[in-house]
């Protein structure tokens, strides 16, 4: 059984407050630091990747900075890469939540909708799941995404599909313009491990 990677950058520095929820909000992210981003990830990214981007423009950018460097690469959208929703939370400081809804969100992690009109964490990698199901087996696969994303990939190629509290949701994920591998396997599941 061969295996194939799955590449997951983050988006560059996003043009936002620090300290503000935005999760699917359209924000911009840097252009110079999403121009860098580009040319630093097709020193090690290999020639023939699948290349799939979320809609918003933050990772939008970088696929299209990433194209104009390599012409060769082509580009999907897919909204199933797009940052979880934080519903009514997004545009707001996170500080500036109420306490009993962020209590809610960990007291009921797997199913309570963020910011009450978002998505629960359960839809969240669900749809992650959906888009690794996907992925061409053949080939090497590149994401643009989100830090949210990156997250979800990294538990369900690990074989957790769901979880129920906020203590398993991991801490750890690429900074801005950053990115890591998962291998997975070439065959039809959904089990895999990092490197």
């Amino acid at each position: 059984m061969g295996t194939r990677s799955l590449w997951l950058v983050r988006h560059a520095q996003p043009l936002i407050e620090p300290g503000i929820c935005y999760g699917q909000l359209d924000v911009p992210a840097d252009p110079q630091l999403t121009q860098s981003c580009a040319q630093e990830l097709l020193k090690v990214l290999p020639r023939g990747t699948a290349v799939s981007t979320s809609p918003l423009q933050r990772c939008e950018l970088l696929a299209q900075a990433i194209i104009g460097l390599q012409p060769d690469l082509t580009v999907k959208t897919d909204p199933k890469l797009q940052e979880m929703h934080f519903g009514q939370w997004e545009g707001r400081a996170w500080a500036d939540i109420d306490k009993a809804e962020l209590d809610g969100w960990t007291d009921d992690f797997a199913d309570y909708r963020a910011g009450r009109t978002g998505e629960s964490v359960r839809q969240f990698m669900t749809r992650v799941a959906a888009a690794l199901s996907e992925i061409d087996p053949a080939r090497d696969t590149l994401w643009v995404t989100h830090a949210g994303v990156i997250r979800a990939a990294t538990l369900i190629a690990s074989g957790i599909r769901h979880i129920s509290r906020a203590d398993e949701w991991p801490t750890d994920a690429p900074a801005y313009g950053q990115w890591c591998k998962l291998t997975l396997p070439t065959h039809r599941n959904h089990h895999g491990h990092q490197p």
